[in-house]
């Protein structure tokens, strides 16, 4: 094993100085990532006199559905590609590389290299996602109880990313023009890949290598993937010069079946034809229900994006002092409180954990679920408020927003960790990329509620949120009744 991965490695606050490298790339990702999201619905609803596309809302709430499920979706065939071809320090680099190109074309003022720019950047990013999560988890031995905690500080640098892209994408993309803040994106992104170039050395052997088994050809997975690359170039090349063209909601609704399609069809595989041992189809379990439990709650929490976020922008007072503050300021407000607290849950978890209190993740899951019920509960009083005074104050977005935080740092590194803990060793990009499908499916549903949601206005939000919080409550109980059944063992991170 890589001197790297051993546990005397304590560089950078107690753990690996690996850690460093991916807590960095993936910041500046996020913040490109983030930056560009907080823009979209906001640029695509605005007037053409405002710089904007003009779209309507529910339109502009099924793209942004389409995009982000697309982003999670290709999460799988780009763990499959590390897996398989290029080990995932090299399909990181590679995505990266892709991301930067994506944001400079969003630069461009041109309705065709708008989309065009999408299409990079969900490529780019499902090359990326899966695989940094992946190398985190292998830079640590087996049974280290620093992962928790680990994967809370990997967790940390999403947010103080996110946080820069609301501020920097966000004021220049609302106050000065909409293509700035899509470029700004591209610039933060540029320092990732230097960063990563110049530091991916500290990673030592973690992610480094394809995970092939010895009967398996690679010469056979290249073939299929330039052959898939080139029908998917083909593909976007033929929609960029209009020869097909197809109705947004349409589509969203179909990416999100053939979502679903694809994740249970893999669990299935898993499952029965994999060749996996008991203790491996036993971790699946664990696995699978994690996942449903994580579509649910991104499929809320995604609403910050898009119908929370047109919430804030034609609904929420803005004004502070006489000035109107960009709405993407807002979601700042998500990130901020992760730095904030992400500690304490990291501290929080190890300390219980040297007990032998620390909750069960199905427990963890739940608990995330019913905080973010209470967010959602929160803001239907501010919608009623909208609804009497035209206006709400911010203080409802802002307690919905602490809430849905702290379900979030409940749930999502607590996922990452668990993917990294429980997948089988030949399978784990793979499980890492189906973990960031349960996100896309979540994307794509965001999608539709949104745009279901505003289809008569302000008036329909109360009753959108009435059911997510049931669901939300539902999924809850049930993650707690089912952890009394389903039981996952650590397996080795070795290839």
């Amino acid at each position: 094993m890589n001197e790297i991965t051993k546990s005397t490695d304590t560089y950078f606050v107690g753990h690996p100085k690996g850690l460093v490298t991916l807590f960095l790339t993936e910041m500046w990702e996020r913040m490109s990532y983030y930056g560009m999201r907080g823009l979209l619905v906001l640029f695509m609803t605005r007037e053409i006199v405002d710089g904007g596309m003009n779209m309507s809302a529910p339109e502009a709430m099924a793209i942004y559905g389409i995009y982000g499920a697309s982003v999670y979706f290709l999460c799988v065939p780009g763990g499959w590609v590390a897996d398989k071809l290029f080990g995932a320090q090299r399909t990181v680099l590679y995505g990266a590389i892709i991301i930067t190109l994506g944001h400079y074309v969003l630069a461009i003022p041109y309705d065709k290299t708008f989309f065009l720019g999408l299409v990079l950047v969900s490529i780019g990013t499902g090359l990326l996602k899966p695989n940094i999560s992946t190398i985190v988890g292998e830079l640590y031995k087996p049974g280290d109880l620093r992962i928790d905690s680990g994967y809370t500080i990997f967790y940390m640098s999403i947010n103080i990313g996110s946080m820069l892209g609301f501020l920097v994408c966000g004021y220049l993309g609302e106050k000065v023009g909409w293509h700035w803040g899509f470029g700004a994106a591209g610039v933060g992104m540029t320092f990732g890949v230097l960063q990563y170039i110049f530091t991916r050395k500290d990673l030592g052997n973690a992610g480094k290598e394809s995970k092939l088994s010895e009967n398996e050809d690679q010469t056979r997975y290249l073939t299929i993937f330039k052959w898939t690359s080139a029908v998917l170039g083909l593909i976007v090349i033929t929609g960029f010069f209009g020869f097909w063209t197809i109705e947004p909601a349409l589509l969203n609704q179909l990416l999100v079946n053939l979502i679903f399609i694809v994740a249970l069809a893999y669990f299935v595989y898993l499952f029965f034809f994999a060749g996996l041992n008991q203790t491996e189809k036993n971790n699946i379990k664990m696995l699978l229900l994690l996942f449903f439990g994580s579509v649910l709650f991104w499929a809320g929490f995604d609403q910050g994006g898009s119908s929370l976020n047109l919430f804030a922008k034609d609904y929420t007072d803005l004004f502070i002092f006489g000035w109107e503050m960009p709405a993407t300021f807002l979601q700042v407000a998500n990130p901020l409180m992760v730095v904030i607290f992400a500690p304490f849950f990291a501290s929080f978890w190890i300390y219980l954990g040297k007990r032998n209190l620390d909750p069960d993740t199905p427990q963890k899951f739940a608990l995330g679920c019913f905080l973010m019920a209470i967010g959602f509960f929160v803001i239907i009083f501010g919608v009623e408020a909208a609804l009497e005074n035209e206006k709400a104050g911010v203080r409802f977005l802002l307690i919905t927003y602490l809430f849905h935080t702290l379900g979030e740092l409940c749930l999502s590194p607590v996922g990452l960790s668990a993917t990294a803990k429980y997948s089988p060793s030949r399978y784990r990009g793979q499980m890492m990329g189906i973990w960031f499908l349960s996100s896309s499916l979540a994307a794509g549903l965001a999608g539709l509620l949104a745009s279901k949601s505003l289809e008569s206005g302000l008036p329909s939000m109360p009753g959108l949120f009435n059911q997510i919080i049931i669901a939300l409550v539902v999924v809850g109980i049930l993650l707690l009744v089912a952890n009394k059944f389903v039981k996952a063992t650590p397996l080795d991170n070795e290839k």
